[in-house]
């Protein structure tokens, strides 16, 4: 842990020392400054800055061609009775008629590896879905891979999924056939939406989280 400690600090605890101590207490305590400045990376460090937003970081390597889906300007805010906040770490990407949650970073790392292909849950919302009259919505979702050659991935049926968290959404199940640059599209009614997103050559023996 790197201490900051200001030069005025500094000549303040010397300074009071000085006056009420002997002199082998006085330089005991010119040591224990020095110890602090030296733990500041041997300089006396200056009042930290303003703090930047954070930002995710650029992706490296063969992924870095990747045109990842990034978080919209302004960003997207559903409509009443849904969370401003996408759930997690992911940020809301879409319109009212048709909105997902995507990864802040633009990647899916660690997805559960089954059966020679990379796995994940994906989440759908449109203002006005209520799951208990469509508890099986007429969302397909589709997806290739943008960066080489790869079979189209495969998803499940539609589903329903409901919390207080995720309001009333639609569920559907996706099998990545390999790793790379993937755009993947929901398609409800009359809506369609796209994102692009990296997924990494990781696998993991982890169970799918309940949340998205």
């Amino acid at each position: 842990m790197l201490l900051s400690v200001s030069q005025g600090a500094v000549d303040a605890v010397i300074a009071v020392v000085a006056s009420k101590t002997k002199p082998l207490r006085f330089a005991s305590a010119i040591l224990v400054v020095a110890a602090i400045a030296l733990a500041s990376c041997g300089r006396l460090a200056s009042s930290p800055g303003p703090i930047s937003p954070s930002v995710a970081p650029p992706l490296q390597g063969p992924q870095a061609a990747c045109p990842i889906t990034r978080a919209p300007q302004p960003p997207f805010i559903p409509p009443p009775p849904y969370s401003i906040a996408a759930p997690g770490s992911q940020i809301w990407f879409g319109s009212p008629a048709l909105w997902t949650a995507i990864a802040s970073s633009g990647t899916w790392p660690g997805l559960p590896y089954e059966s020679g292909s990379y796995v994940q849950k994906v989440f759908w919302w449109r203002d006005g879905y209520d799951w208990r009259s469509e508890p099986t919505p007429q969302l397909s979702v589709t997806g290739v891979r943008i960066d080489g050659p790869a079979k189209p991935l495969e998803a499940s049926a539609a589903t329903n999924a409901v919390g207080t968290d995720i309001g009333s959404s639609m569920l559907v199940l996706i099998h990545i056939p390999t790793s790379g640059c993937w755009n993947i599209t929901g398609q409800y009614k009359d809506a369609s939406l796209s994102f692009v997103v990296w997924v990494p050559a990781e696998m993991s023996n982890a169970c799918l989280e309940d949340q998205p």
